[in-house]
């Protein structure tokens, strides 16, 4: 018998996760063609602008039955027109899988989403703690000047749904109005 260190570790202050077994994915402009709401001016942006950042500690492959994932996702600051950056957003492709949110730095809203199309935000903030029930699309969008940083932990079974388009999942947007982060719905 031993007694040995932790194979992966987090920083609690600042979300980062490091170690054996962390994967690293960042989503850029470029790849976001569709997104936002004002594609013009996305194009208009340089495409090698950082959105977001997602790094997870992967213990047991994806799919693995029971087994956990945890992670930090990382908004950074901006807006594409009126609107802020956000998370491509999605439901799990094991639609009863739920999933907990908790806010480390920085300010912005949870959007969700339930399968009737009926969506709310709630604010995000360090300590907040959100829990995404089944059947709910969710993504995070930064209202602030600063990098909104979020913990997150789910099923290795839950899988990431971004097949529909976007308006299909949340029916609304996070738009600044004169300084105000405004949840705008999408069909008026």
């Amino acid at each position: 018998m031993k007694i040995e260190k932790a194979a992966a570790r987090t920083d609690l202050r600042t979300g980062a996760v490091f170690g054996e077994k962390v994967r690293h994915s960042t989503k850029r402009l470029g790849q976001l063609a569709g997104l936002f709401a004002d594609e013009t001016a996305r194009a208009a942006m340089d495409a090698d602008v950082a959105v977001y950042d997602v790094e997870w500690h992967e213990a047991a492959p994806e799919g693995t039955p029971g087994g956990l994932f945890f992670g930090t996702s990382t908004v950074h600051p901006g807006k594409v027109g009126e609107e802020f950056f956000m998370t491509r957003g999605h439901l799990h492709l094991r639609r009863e899988a739920a999933e907990y949110y908790w806010g480390v730095s920085g300010s912005g809203l949870l959007l969700l989403a339930d399968e009737a199309g009926d969506c709310r935000a709630e604010i995000v903030e360090p300590g907040s703690l959100h829990y995404i029930p089944g059947r709910t699309a969710h993504r995070l969008v930064n209202t602030g000047a600063e990098d909104l940083v979020v913990g997150a932990c789910w099923g290795t079974d839950a899988g990431h749904d971004y097949g529909q388009p976007d308006e299909a999942l949340f029916g609304a947007r996070v738009l600044d109005r004169a300084g105000v982060p405004t949840l705008v719905p999408e069909r008026l």
